[in-house]
């Protein structure tokens, strides 16, 4: 058989089997098969990632796998081979030549390919994108909205971290307070809401105006009997122009500072006064006779209520913002809390013994309802916290002196505290965490009492060193400082539409 004819043959033998396969294939793929499971509807397949061809330069791409490949071939060992499965090595097939080398490095320069190394281990070009760029936006375009996102991205490229106020350590003022008693159950000092400070000194009462610095007696006890009456305590009221005034023989005086007068004296206790408390027209006494009275200013029998829940001296009271709770601190190392109810009913709502000496410092907390902070005295030296609602103790500091007196800041979260033996200082701390931030010095003697001013910026303290000191210790509010700039701002325009000016 001719060479020609076998050839023919065979390709047509080769073509017959392939079209003989192909239909076998095809009818065993199209062969129906029936079953007795449901018929599903077919969910439609997602769409594929494809890759944008206009964002994808396709020359640097094909450089970028075949230095990628023969990186990998050169990294694959040190001395440019492989090691097999038995540890023999191999040499490798992907060593190029010196003038492969060049050449690449001259596509490098014409795509702009920046090498990260000098094996070219990295590199900033990318083989495949899925999307391009996004187009620049039209010429004079602001957006309303990028001050508001970049609001913090600003702050933080200015601070970092939030800036801390300064606190000055050195009092504002010092001024002379002779014959302060020296008596840790008194309460002898109160700032008044029209920026009047009332100081007990021994049998006289003084007001010292924090605005003009005038000095002004207000009143002086009498002698009887051969026995000194001094002051025990000193309270405004909530108008600024009433004070009430406690004294040792178990009387309460109410005074008209703006007058110099006295209105009317309220008696009932057995022993010196020396806790008060306004709550409006409401005001609170406690006494040496272990009693709490409250009593109502505007009638004739003023006595309201007697509480005989202490058993020894009634040092400590205070009336919570809302006016609807009081507590009150003794020398039996116990706290009261009484609530509207317990106060109609004549007894209290909530008695704490978690102290270990007596109860002085009172402060309710001017921003977080139901919160009471108390502190003990030497035996004690702890500043607790507490629920007044449910009387729960949540949290306790050691503070390793005899508090005296505490104040909340009314514009951070922080609280203040006066002590006495033996550390003689102020404690500013943080609240909730009670991380002290600022100690005061400069009182030679334990710091018996403490009052704000009407702004919530100053504080006075009083010592048993015969001293007042003023400090500096909270910020002012920003919001309020604007809104007494805007008002001196509006006054003065009010005044200059007063004249016509030609």
């Amino acid at each position: 058989m001719e060479k020609g004819n076998y050839e023919l043959l065979v390709f047509s033998f080769l073509h017959f089997f392939t079209t003989a396969i192909k239909l076998i294939s095809h009818t065993h793929t199209h062969t129906n098969t029936y079953t007795m499971q449901p018929h599903h509807p077919q969910t439609p397949s997602r769409d594929r990632f494809i890759a944008n061809r206009s964002a994808i330069d396709l020359d640097v791409a094909r450089y970028a796998l075949e230095g990628k490949s023969s990186t990998e071939n050169s990294n694959d060992d040190e001395n440019g081979g492989r090691m097999d499965d038995d540890g023999k090595q191999q040499q490798s097939i992907g060593i190029a030549s010196p003038s492969k080398e060049a050449y690449k490095k001259s596509l490098a320069s014409n795509y702009s390919v920046q090498n990260g190394g000098e094996n070219g281990d990295h590199m900033n070009s990318k083989i495949l994108a899925f999307k391009s760029k996004a187009p620049a936006p039209p010429s004079g375009m602001e957006n309303a909205a990028r001050e508001m996102y970049s609001s913090n991205h600003i702050g933080v490229l200015k601070g970092g971290k939030k800036q801390f106020r300064h606190i000055p350590q050195a009092p504002e003022r010092i001024l002379d307070a002779p014959e302060l008693v020296d008596d840790y159950y008194l309460n002898l000092i109160d700032w008044s809401s029209q920026n009047s400070i009332a100081v007990a000194l021994g049998c006289t009462v003084y007001l010292w105006n924090a605005g003009t610095g005038a000095i002004d007696q207000l009143m002086q006890t009498d002698v009887e009997n051969e026995e000194e009456d001094y002051v025990t305590s000193v309270n405004w009221a909530p108008d600024g122009k009433h004070i009430a005034v406690g004294t040792n023989n178990a009387e309460v005086q109410i005074w008209d500072a703006s007058r110099a007068r006295k209105v009317r004296t309220l008696k009932g206790h057995e022993a010196r006064v020396g806790a008060l408390a306004w709550n409006g027209t409401q005001l609170a006494t406690g006494s040496r006779d272990t009693t709490v009275m409250t009593h109502d200013v505007r009638i004739r029998e003023h006595c309201t209520n007697t509480f005989t829940c202490h058993s020894q001296e009634v040092c400590g009271l205070k009336w919570s913002p809302s006016g609807t709770q009081l507590a009150s601190g003794g020398n039996d190392n116990s706290l009261h809390i009484y609530d509207s109810q317990s106060l109609s009913n004549g007894t209290y709502r909530h008695k704490l013994v978690a102290h270990q000496a007596a109860v002085k410092a009172l402060a309710w907390c001017p921003w977080q309802a139901n919160v009471l902070a108390s502190g003990g005295g030497t035996a004690d030296r702890c500043i607790k916290f507490w629920n007044a609602n449910t009387g729960a103790m949540t949290n306790s500091v050691d503070t390793h002196s005899q508090v005296c007196a505490l104040q909340w800041n009314t514009h951070e979260r922080e609280l203040l505290s006066s002590h006495g033996y033996s550390q003689n200082q102020l404690c500013l701390w943080k609240y909730p965490t009670m991380t002290k931030i600022a100690e005061f010095t400069g009182h030679t003697a334990r710091v018996l009492h403490m009052a704000q001013s009407p702004d919530g910026t100053t504080v006075v303290s009083a010592a048993a060193d015969e001293t007042l000191r003023f400090w500096k210790c909270f910020a002012e509010n920003s919001a309020d400082s604007k809104r007494v700039a805007k008002d001196a701002a509006n006054a003065e325009r009010s005044v200059l539409k007063r004249f016509n000016f030609r």
